[in-house]
């Protein structure tokens, strides 16, 4: 194994562990943006991405299935909790372990570089993150308000286009805020530790893959003991984990109690995504889902406010004080932020105007690595114009409106992108209710241009900054981002396409949003935004009216409070958007990322080491493998019905 180079005069020591072949300079580097791009290009480029493999074939068809497949993953925990996870940490322990195997059959020759691998990650991440989450909060919202969907032309083409809107939106953002002012972006620099560990250590790169495989297969066979062993023979069904959690909810809680709606059910996903989410936010929702069913609830069916019973049926009084909690905190946050959005604004101009000596030189080599900006302006111009004939044939949305909405995307997708960097956290949310607002006074009343004005803001926004985060991991790497823009860009084409049609089969029609089966959370919210706006506070009941404001306030309260308590008791306050979400699922959901978070605390404190090693792994192969399995038994039970429409009868 080769030493680490020596660290560039002016820069900060990079991380060394693991004695790499290369460094990974996590802090940057020092100097004018000149210099800052010429360190760059000399001391990581120069060796790697312009030698090493990296926009391969194989790589971008490894990138392009995997990705297909765990896009199912986020559209089914999306329809559950509205909860996302990114896919390419997965996706490169899944594509390093799969090429290795392949290599070990005889079907592959070579191993794939870590350039290649993160070209992959890349396409992976755009397939399997940046096309489905319109599906899951505007779309679902729509088809709840209209009772029908869109024919699936329109579907593909909605969420194809969005998708090139916000890869494209990116181009500008990416020499200003990655080369320029070096922002971190905490996840793409995790993803490119993360190759560099797989590549510089096999023995650990083993038992991340192995620890990952076996726990998906494990969540898998738990999905169907749960959910599908009726789908084999009726007399199983008696067998299954949920018919034995129906006769302990039974037991426990009483045929009658609450509507079922409090309930003990197992589903390891939701212990996965605590593991993930950390132990504020998975406390927070237990903390939420609690008070809403446990209370707020009785309360309301003791006086006969609500008289129906079920989740379907109980949700639609819960939903106003949850959703209000988590618009308010979110809107405060994000203007709270005011330096970030003057600072993103400002670079706005300095992203068009790189007319220095260096930059301008005809000798400047990153012109030849760097997405051209010829690109931007075409993929944005398509884009635009698309997006006005969309709308104007899809909900008779004036173009002025559509136009209007593709440049508040810009700004907006702009300081989304540079809050991703700077806080790991994308306030997608807040675009989305940000631009409800807006087209709550330009077009008073329409629900469906409420809708998917939003719904342009924020897929723009999450394709943009997932880019970022990708171009991040391949900059401390030294991929070309030429290259790895084209890498994200192929795999839009296999994300619309696996998303859409799994859609298509998930839901067939609004009665299964809002269900025991598909809560789908995010939509409950944008439904309810684009209701209160639409028809107005006099248009719903009192008590409707009363939690929207109690929950607004407590949005804003828990938003400052952290601010105004000391350090060391900021931590214990709730996080409002999970205590807000447990208001629009089940009650069990929150136990169980509370369980789930805090063993994986446990964990942590016992042994740092072994947590550092394998929660990641284990928790995103649960993820994996229990989605998958879902995803397939609905096929399985919904897939020859959906066909024969498809088919035309």
């Amino acid at each position: 194994m080769a030493q680490n180079q020596p660290t560039p005069a002016g820069a900060p020591a990079p991380v060394t562990e693991n004695a790499a072949d290369h460094p990974i300079f996590v802090e940057g580097f020092k100097g004018t943006p000149a210099e800052i791009e010429r360190q760059w290009y000399e001391k990581v480029y120069v060796g790697r991405g312009d030698r090493m493999p990296q926009l391969t074939l194989r790589a971008v068809l490894m990138g392009t299935v995997l990705g297909g497949v765990l896009s199912l993953t986020n559209l089914y925990v999306g329809l559950k909790a509205g909860w996302l996870f990114g896919v390419a940490i997965t996706a490169a322990i899944i594509s390093y372990t799969s090429w290795n195997l392949f290599r070990k059959l005889g079907l592959a020759r070579t191993p794939m570089t870590i350039l290649e691998n993160n070209c992959m990650q890349s396409t992976a991440s755009a397939a399997g993150y940046s096309t489905g989450t319109t599906l899951v909060s505007a779309f679902s919202a729509y088809i709840m308000i209209n009772d029908q969907s869109l024919p699936v032309w329109q579907m593909l083409a909605w969420v194809f286009v969005l998708a090139v809107l916000g890869v494209t939106m990116a181009i500008p953002m990416k020499r200003q805020m990655i080369n320029t002012e070096q922002l971190r972006f905490p996840t793409g620099i995790a993803a490119a530790i993360t190759l560099r560990t797989l590549y510089s250590e096999g023995a650990k790169a083993v038992r991340s893959a192995r620890a990952l495989t076996i726990a998906g297969i494990a969540a898998a066979v738990s999905q169907f003991w749960s959910d599908g062993l009726h789908l084999i023979s009726a007399k199983l069904a008696p067998y299954g984990l949920s018919a034995f959690f129906t006769k302990l909810n039974t037991a426990t809680f009483g045929p009658t109690w609450m509507g079922r709606t409090v309930y003990f059910h197992w589903d390891p996903i939701f212990l996965a995504g605590g593991a993930l989410m950390g132990l504020r936010a998975g406390a927070s929702m237990f903390l939420g889902g609690t008070l809403c069913w446990g209370v707020f609830v009785p309360i309301l069916q003791g006086n006969g406010t609500i008289a129906g019973t079920g989740f379907r049926e109980i949700v639609q009084w819960t939903l106003w004080g949850g959703v209000s909690c988590m618009v308010a905190s979110g809107l405060l946050a994000f203007f709270m932020q005011w330096r970030t959005i003057l600072t993103a604004l400002g670079s706005a101009g300095r992203m068009f105007r790189r007319k220095s000596a260096a930059t301008a030189a005809t000798d400047d080599p990153l012109a030849r690595i760097e997405t051209p900006m010829s690109w931007f302006f075409i993929g944005q111009g398509l884009a635009l114009i698309a997006i006005c004939w969309l709308a104007k044939v899809t909900f008779d949305m004036p173009i002025w409106q559509s136009a209007l909405a593709v440049v508040i995307t810009f700004l907006l997708a702009l300081v989304a992108c540079r809050t991703t960097g700077e806080t790991d956290t994308t306030p997608v949310g807040a675009m989305g209710k940000v631009t409800q607002l807006i087209f709550g006074a330009v077009s008073p009343g329409n629900m469906n241009v409420n809708l998917m004005s939003a719904n342009i803001t924020s897929s723009a926004a999450i394709a943009s900054a997932d880019l970022l985060t990708d171009l991040k991991s391949g900059y401390l790497l030294g991929a070309n981002p030429r290259k790895q823009f084209l890498a994200q860009f192929a795999g839009i084409f296999m994300g619309t396409i696996a998303t859409v049609f799994a859609f298509r089969v998930l839901v067939p029609n609004a009665s299964v949003l809002g269900s025991d089966q598909f809560p789908a959370p995010a939509a409950q919210t944008w439904r309810a935004v684009a209701v209160a706006l639409s028809q107005g506070l006099a248009a719903l009941e009192p008590i409707k009216v009363w939690s929207i404001a109690v929950g607004g306030v407590l949005g804003i309260v828990l938003v400052l409070l952290p601010r105004w308590l000391p350090e060391k008791h900021a931590g214990w306050v709730p996080s409002p958007a999970a205590f807000g979400l447990a208001w629009t699922f089940h009650w069990y959901y929150g136990m169980l990322f509370c369980l789930g978070a805090l063993i994986g605390r446990w964990v942590e404190k016992k042994n740092p080491a072994l947590s550092d090693e394998f929660t990641w792994p284990v928790a995103s192969g649960i993820i994996a493998g229990g989605s998958l399995m879902g995803v397939l038994l609905v096929f399985w039970e919904n897939g020859p019905e959906m066909l024969r429409q498809f088919l035309g009868g």
